[in-house]
């Protein structure tokens, strides 16, 4: 750390001393938005650059007196003669006056530049769909620091888990991503999501969600689908760098607790059993923990943790190649840690209310305390080539991120048996992700052509989660019930290939185009698990007393008390819960786009044909795979439509046919043990899969070329929609499962508002606003126990607003915003028992319930230099979740609210310091 600050700080020094950094903003005279590209540059020299995603240039110049020209297509060239360069920093804004001439006719190619407001606003009126997006200017704007933060500043966006996003308040599971054109895989063993927390903000372009289905999009979604588009073809050559820290009120400088030593990773992996360790024999042999080489320290130690430490470094650079071909590099590096404290977070479950007694039923009453460290790491290598014709251009694209995650968890309370627990987990989880993708772009005088071949993998590897559970059950008193260690696996790859064609005609009042395309999709997946648990004998060598010996971890898992005839392991084989699967998609469609009068008519089909192979063990004690196939193979219709009823307002309308098919986990039998749950996870193998019909309604108003207002109406009609449910096994154990609903209907407004408010007299400040407004119904079949109630995951609204200050000339920004969602259902209850002889009894819905967050940050650009800083979650609200029934007591109906969750994350304060050279 502290050479990161000296090498700042000299470079500061070098920077003060040797030139003069001439800085300002480029825009449109008239409107005074900003101009993206323009080039600025000093008459007669060599010296020059452009203007970025916010308009403003910078050029580093020895003091004296220079003429400044900038220029730019369409506009009549900026001239300043006498410009004096002395001292520090020197401001000279340029508005450039718009050319009014009539041109002849100019044919101009280029690379359509995405990553500012204005861009992603013209993008999101002249597309045939249904979307919205966000850009990189406004990114910078708000300095979320990953695309999860970013994501949810569009219109009907949420996050889950600080990672999953919903869109128009549909769980993950129903929305689908691609990055940089090619499909990704989940990131989850145990869900369809793709966590976006793995992708910082430094690397993001734009991204962009459509939320009406199109033929050239897969079918597989319905909320929206997220296209995440890393950054381009550079303009010019940048370095750029950047420290940051980052403080947690609730986290930082108090007292962590941590392992002391680093997991175990399996001498004999994912593969077989421990019998293949030399030495012992058998079908389930005791084994020495010293012996096998296991990692047998299981101290925690209290540390006070440092700041949090962010780095990000980026370089592009251009090259200009004999003949005018030009190529591209962009390079970028990013460093994170990061600590975060839940202290005395409740942690209980609960079971149907008891109306007889006028009391609750708890299954599980508990507090936690968890501590958990993250580290980042993530780099991304873009190369670009653009021919001298400028007819072509090609890129290849890579992005890598890993996510290593350590977290020490305790738990102390009470069961449904009325046992006291007390339980400690030592989780260690790595999460690598890559994708590459080649991609090219023809076009011709009518004649358009893209094609993209991708790779991408991603891997989640557990290889040490080890667990303690203590409990008086026996005896009255606390002693050990049970130790263990789990190995987990899993490995998924994903290669895409796709193309398409689009061919523009003329008959003169009309000018449709056609397009069709092709898509294929291969996917695998592999998952591994192994578990080992501690035995021991009771006429053993070990020490008098030990199963009640509090001090598990300093004195009872120890070297002297370890071997066979000790404390020792046994694997716990159980083949089930490994899986195979893979799974081959093909897709072709054909649409047409026709423009006419102050209508634009946007129809087409598309056909996919899917298959999904599963292959799971049918015996516990050896691997014994048996392969089940899944086959789908539909067409799925859609149109669009949109009319101008002038430069400024249109409506648009659309219809199309989606689905949602089950993942593969969701399919598997594979059980897995959730710490946080409390409970285990398991598959459902009878899943079917989802379809949907969807309609939407939307004005838009763009009042200027930076402004936007729009009001969206949206329904959707479910057939098997499928949701995450849990149930009650033994009596008071609970189970989390996947299941078909009969159907549901869905339905909402957004409203979206990005304006100026200079019309009230706020020079440099504006408002961004979204909202939505969302109703939901499960239909269920007639006769069962099922009540209505909302869709899984649905919030019945969503807010974010934001008031941004921007002023160029000083170099300032600043931002507050807002984010509130609404009481989502997390888990759906269930029911046990026959209405007909009155044992049917609800298991109460989970819900997560609303909670207000306001973020704050400043900037200020000093030069070359940007110093920032931000608050998140000032307000520092708990996060509150709650098992919620419907009970009749005395003829009197009233709802009944036991909390389940309840922590606070407290607040963070984080600071940035950069640097552009």
């Amino acid at each position: 750390m502290r050479k990161i600050v000296l090498f700042i700080v000299g470079l500061f020094a070098y920077s003060s001393i040797s030139a003069t950094v001439l800085t300002g903003m480029i825009t449109d005279k008239e409107s005074g938005e900003p101009l993206i590209g323009a080039a600025v540059y000093v008459k007669g020299t060599t010296l020059g650059g452009v203007s970025d995603a916010e308009g403003r240039y910078a050029l580093t110049l020895e003091p004296g007196c220079y003429s400044i020209v900038s220029t730019y297509v369409g506009y009549k060239d900026f001239v300043s003669d006498n410009v004096q360069v002395a001292g520090d920093t020197l401001v000279l804004d340029i508005a450039m006056q718009p050319d009014a001439q009539l041109l002849g006719s100019v044919t101009v190619r280029a690379v359509a530049r995405k990553n500012s407001e204005v861009a992603q606003i013209q993008e999101q009126k002249k597309s045939a769909v249904v979307q919205n997006g966000v850009s990189a200017q406004e990114i910078a704007k708000t300095q979320d620091k990953d695309a999860s933060e970013v994501i949810k500043r569009i219109p009907g966006i949420s996050i889950i888990d600080e990672k999953f996003v919903m869109v128009r308040g549909l769980s993950q599971r129903y929305n689908n991503v691609w990055l940089n054109g090619s499909a990704v895989p989940s990131s989850e063993a145990d869900s369809r999501a793709f966590s976006f927390d793995i992708i910082p903000s430094s690397q993001l372009d734009n991204m962009v969600i459509v939320k009406s289905p199109a033929p050239e999009y897969p079918a597989d979604f319905t909320g929206g689908f997220v296209l995440v588009n890393t950054k381009r073809q550079p303009e010019d050559r940048a370095f750029d760098i950047s420290v940051g820290l980052g403080v947690n009120d609730r986290t930082h400088f108090r007292s962590f607790r941590e392992a002391e030593s680093s997991p175990t990773h399996l001498r004999g992996g994912m593969k077989g059993t421990m019998t293949a360790y030399p030495g012992f024999a058998g079908e389930n042999p005791r084994i020495d923990p010293v012996a096998s080489g296991f990692n047998n320290d299981w101290r925690v130690k209290a540390v006070r943790p440092l700041p949090d430490l962010k780095l990000n470094v980026s370089y592009t650079q251009t090259w200009q190649l004999n003949g005018g071909a030009r190529f591209g590099l962009l390079g970028a590096a990013n460093f994170s840690n990061s600590h975060r404290t839940l202290l005395d977070m409740e942690n209980s479950l609960y079971g149907p209310f008891d109306a007889g007694n006028d009391k609750c039923v708890p299954l599980r009453k508990a507090v936690d305390n968890q501590y958990t460290r993250e580290n980042r790491i993530g780099g991304m290598l873009n190369l670009s080539f653009r021919p001298r014709d400028d007819r072509h251009y090609f890129e290849w694209k890579n992005i890598f991120n890993q996510t290593i995650k350590d977290r020490y968890s305790d738990r102390n309370g009470f069961n449904a048996q009325s046992d006291n627990i007390n339980d400690m987990e030592y989780y260690h989880a790595s999460r690598p992700t890559f994708n590459t993708q080649l991609t090219g772009r023809h076009s011709f005088d009518r004649d358009h052509a893209d094609w993209s071949a991708g790779y991408a993998f991603a891997q989640r590897n557990l290889p040490d989660r080890r667990l303690i559970q203590r409990t008086d059950r026996t005896e009255q008193t606390m002693g050990i019930y049970r130790i263990s260690r789990e190995f987990t696996r899993l490995d998924e790859h994903t290669a895409s290939v796709g193309g398409n064609y689009r061919h523009d005609f003329d008959f003169g009042a009309v000018a449709p185009s056609l397009k069709t395309g092709v898509y294929g999709e291969y996917r695998t997946r592999s998952y591994r698990t192994r578990q080992f648990q501690y035995g021991w004998q009771p006429d053993n060598a070990l020490p008098e007393g030990f199963l009640f010996n509090p001090n598990v971890q300093g004195e009872v898992l120890t070297d002297a008390n370890y071997g066979a005839d000790k404390l020792y392991l046994y694997e716990e084989v159980n083949f089930l819960n490994n899986y195979n699967a893979s799974q081959s998609m093909g897709a072709i469609y054909v649409g047409i786009d026709v423009p006419w009068k102050r209508f634009r008519f946007y129809a087409g089909v598309r056909y996919e044909y899917s298959r999904q192979t599963l292959e799971m063990n049918t015996r516990q004690w050896e691997e014994s795979l048996q392969s089940t196939d899944y086959d789908y193979s539909d067409l799925f219709p859609s149109v669009n439509l949109t009319y101008s009823i002038s430069d400024k307002h249109q409506l648009r309308g659309a219809y199309g046919r989606s689905t949602n098919r089950p993942e593969f986990r969701e399919l598997s039998s594979s059980v897995f043990y959730d710490f946080d749950l409390g409970s285990s996870v398991m598959g459902n193998p009878d899943l079917r899969a989802a379809y949907i019909d969807n309609v939407d309604l939307r004005w838009e108003w763009y009042p200027s070329r930076g402004e936007q207002i729009s009001v969206a109406l949206f329904y959707k009609h479910f057939t098997d929609p499928i949701e995450w449910t849990y149930t009650v096994a033994g009596g008071t154990d609970l189970i989390y499962s996947f299941v078909n609903a009969r159907g549901a209907d869905n339905y909402g407004v957004e409203v979206d508002i990005r304006k100026s408010l200079d019309f009230i007299g706020l020079r440099n400040f504006s408002l961004s606003f979204n909202g939505a407004f969302i109703r939901s119904k499960v239909l269920f079949e007639k006769g069962t126990n099922d009540i209505d109630r909302p869709m899984q995951g649905q919030s019945p609204y969503l807010i974010n607003t934001g008031l941004f200050y921007s002023n160029s000339e000083h170099g300032w920004n600043a931002a507050i915003l807002y984010n509130r969602i609404g009481k989502r259902i997390i888990g759906v209850g269930n029911r046990y028992g026959t209405a007909s002889d009155g044992t049917a009894r609800n298991i109460p819905n989970s819900y997560e319930m609303p909670r207000n967050s306001l973020d704050l940050s400043v900037a200020k650009r000093l030069g070359k230099w940007t110093l920032k800083f931000a608050v998140r979650d000032l307000l520092a609200e708990p996060c509150l979740f709650k098992q919620m029934e419907d009970v009749v007591q005395n003829g009197k109906s009233r709802t009944i609210e036991e909390t389940t969750r309840r922590y606070r994350p407290g607040r963070n304060f984080n600071i940035t310091i950069g640097y552009n050279l």
